[in-house]
């Protein structure tokens, strides 16, 4: 008599395991430590504590004050509006990436909209998300002039608000300290003239972004420091602010008719509030032929700006990154926090960290 085919289940064992705890919550009916869990489960405690720690993340058991563990009500899922800066710019999309991988793992609804750098579109969006009814709000746009428009109209809805970069009326703020990095490069900058120009310097550019208003205008403000930190003997009239909007076309055009003002000056450092900006500025260099006596240092660490730097042998020297793939995870953990109603600091600072020709491979690869 052929064997009887015995019929495979297909079980996912951990999945199992974080059942068998939420049951085990369920017919108790009242808080249960980690030590009781485990005694009448016999799951591994460090199971157990990851298991607990994710349900109470997504809201379906809660601790109490001496650190049991009680079931709730099953939640609504938590649904966020995320605006972002513009579909068109490299470093936006790579935060709105960020933002959905960690929404994602996390059990968040991500509502988003694009600002299109356009004022108007934020208004817009932003009263698109009251109409929605979401939980929470990320703005990121460029524009500080309406700033307090759009945070009125989100915080007139009772809806918690985290601004991206750019600070709102009692908004969270989630950014990178502006000065802290711009210093940064202009030392980076006066580095390379001391190596390459004996410390002689004509022109010190900041390819700023008006509109974006002066906390991120803070970003040219370090970089000169940062460059008089390390060449006191360049003069704060040689130290000059272009507004290239922080868009490729505006910063490019911006540099040429600067070029073509200064035809005889060489030795021209450049600071660029972004790194498309600083992509401008190169294209602009490259036309004018200045391939040799510019230096251009950008913030964000866009792939195309790694991409120079592993040339290593053009204007392009360095790149402040951001790690924009740390901005999800904080986002979400900070919006989260925020609406439980725990406190959370106004100002949240993202780490950064110089990239230059030389440690460009390293960065790429992290």
């Amino acid at each position: 008599m052929a064997q009887q085919q015995i019929k495979r289940l297909y079980l996912i064992p951990i999945l199992s395991k974080a059942l068998d705890i939420l049951e085990l919550l369920e017919s108790e009916n009242k808080p249960l430590t980690l030590e009781v869990i485990y005694q009448r489960s016999r799951i591994s405690k460090t199971s157990i504590y990851r298991i607990l720690k994710t349900f109470v993340h997504r809201g379906y058991v809660a601790q109490t004050s001496d650190g049991a563990y009680r079931l709730v009500a099953r939640p609504k899922k938590i649904r966020f509006g995320f605006a972002a800066q513009s579909a068109e710019m490299p470093f936006s999309e790579a935060v709105t990436s960020s933002l959905m991988d960690a929404a994602a793992a996390s059990g968040v609804e991500l509502m988003i909209r694009d600002n299109r750098y356009d004022a108007e579109t934020a208004i817009r969006n932003a009263k698109d998300f009251v109409a929605e009814g979401v939980d929470l709000v990320v703005e990121f746009q460029i524009e500080e002039s309406i700033a307090p428009v759009i945070a009125h109209t989100i915080s007139k809805a009772g809806i918690p608000l985290i601004a991206v970069d750019i600070p709102h009326p009692s908004a969270v703020f989630f950014g990178v300290d502006n000065f802290e990095v711009g210093y940064e490069a202009g030392r980076l900058l006066a580095q390379h003239a001391m190596r390459q120009w004996k410390g002689k310097v004509d022109w010190v550019i900041g390819l700023d972004v008006a509109e974006a208003g002066t906390f991120v205008q803070s970003r040219v403000t370090g970089a000169f420091e940062g460059v008089r930190s390390l060449l006191p003997e360049v003069d704060v009239t040689r130290c000059v602010r272009l507004d290239g909007r922080g868009l490729r076309n505006t910063s490019a055009q911006v540099m040429s008719e600067f070029f073509k003002r200064h035809a005889k000056t060489d030795r021209i450092l450049i600071a660029a509030a972004t790194d498309t900006s600083a992509l401008g500025a190169l294209q602009s260099a490259r036309h004018a032929q200045r391939d040799k006596t510019v230096a251009i240092v950008g913030q964000d660490c866009i792939p195309e700006v790694l991409e120079e730097l592993k040339k290593g042998n053009g204007p392009m020297i360095g790149s402040i990154s951001h790690n924009v793939e740390t901005y999800g995870p904080r986002l979400i953990q900070l919006g989260v926090t925020l609406l439980r109603g725990q406190t959370v600091p106004p100002y949240n600072y993202v780490q950064h960290k110089i990239v230059t020709t030389k440690n460009v491979n390293e960065a790429s690869s992290s």
